[in-house]
């Protein structure tokens, strides 16, 4: 009986003992459970954010590639954004636009590559025909200036003055040569703009030829003997998208007045004979040609220039000075802020 009893509170302590340490157990997988719904809700709560933030990634490369309304860009900012700092934004910002800025840059480089002829205003220095002095037998040239404005068709306007010097005759040290001024104005046509070596056409009126009178005067100063008349010319040109200018012609001159009657034709005057005969005479005032200067010939020159850039910017030029523009008010703001 005794040892029934034993047995009896034996087995009552197990089951007491037991009791307590499954309940302990059940209460931690209790507690534990709200841990595991977090866990799993976690990553759903973030893959929301995640839609909500970086799925705008793809929509700001889009937008890049393809141009959108002005709402939809501030939208895609604001998402692109959300959750920055200030300093994250502004550097986010800023980049943004450092990179649209190269992209239209990039564009407008490749527009001006397409066409390097399009409103260009040039400054040109030269020899020869078209600046615009040149003759005696074709080897004699002046020193000229002029100014060329291309337009965006490809046809150029210009105007040009050159001068003579006066120098000393070649043949006679006692003698000199008369010098003098001549002009010129015309229309050039460019070929070839996509490409910095350009065939062109000119014609041109002004001075297009000049020689001195054989007999001196009382100075021993031979006079000079210009000719206007009408010129055309095939030329080669090189002008890129940078300043550099340089450019050959070669062409033809004709002298109207050259063809006319020896009472009305420069390079002729009346004979010192003349002036006792009953029919006046006329020679020839030039040295090698008796009968006169020739009314048509062939002539050439060089020119080079600087294509100014300042006066007619493209548009990446354009945008270049606004952004100056922008920094220099910033700086005198930020200045006038410290003080």
């Amino acid at each position: 009986m005794l040892k029934k009893l034993l047995l009896l509170l034996c087995l009552a302590s197990l089951v007491a003992w037991a009791a307590p340490s499954k309940g302990r157990k059940a209460s931690m997988k209790k507690k534990a459970a709200p841990v595991a719904e977090k866990t799993v809700e976690a990553p759903a709560a973030s893959a929301a954010d995640a839609a909500d933030g970086f799925m705008s990634a793809p929509e700001s490369s889009s937008a890049a590639a393809n141009p959108v309304a002005d709402d939809d860009e501030e939208e895609s900012v604001e998402q692109s954004t959300a959750g920055m700092t200030a300093a994250q934004r502004t550097d986010f910002l800023s980049r943004k636009k450092f990179e649209e800025e190269q992209r239209l840059d990039e564009y407008a480089n490749s527009e001006r590559r397409r066409d390097w002829l399009k409103d260009r205003l040039i400054f040109e220095v030269g020899l020869g025909s078209r600046m615009p002095f040149m003759g005696e037998s074709g080897m004699g040239m002046g020193l000229g200036a002029g100014i060329e404005y291309i337009t965006r068709w490809h046809v150029a306007a210009f105007a040009s003055f050159g001068m003579l010097p006066k120098v000393k005759d070649s043949e006679f040290d006692y003698m000199k040569l008369e010098g003098g001024t001549g002009y010129k104005i015309g229309l050039n046509y460019y070929f070839f703009p996509k490409i910095p070596i350009h065939l062109g056409l000119s014609a041109s009126y002004g001075t297009v030829y000049f020689d001195h009178d054989m007999e001196p005067d009382e100075d021993g100063l031979r006079s000079l003997i210009s000719v206007k008349g009408y010129q055309f010319d095939i030329l080669i040109t090189y002008l890129s998208n940078e300043w550099y200018y340089l450019q050959f012609s070669f062409g033809m001159y004709y002298a109207p007045d050259l063809k006319k009657a020896p009472e009305n034709n420069p390079s002729f005057k009346k004979t010192k004979d003349s002036q006792t005969d009953a029919v006046d005479t006329y020679a020839s005032r030039v040295v090698g040609k008796p009968n006169g200067m020739d009314s048509k010939g062939i002539v050439f020159g060089i020119t080079i220039g600087y294509a100014l850039p300042e006066f007619f910017p493209d548009d990446t030029e354009k945008r270049r000075r606004q952004r100056e523009k922008e920094r220099n008010k910033a700086a005198a703001g930020t200045s006038a802020w410290n003080r």
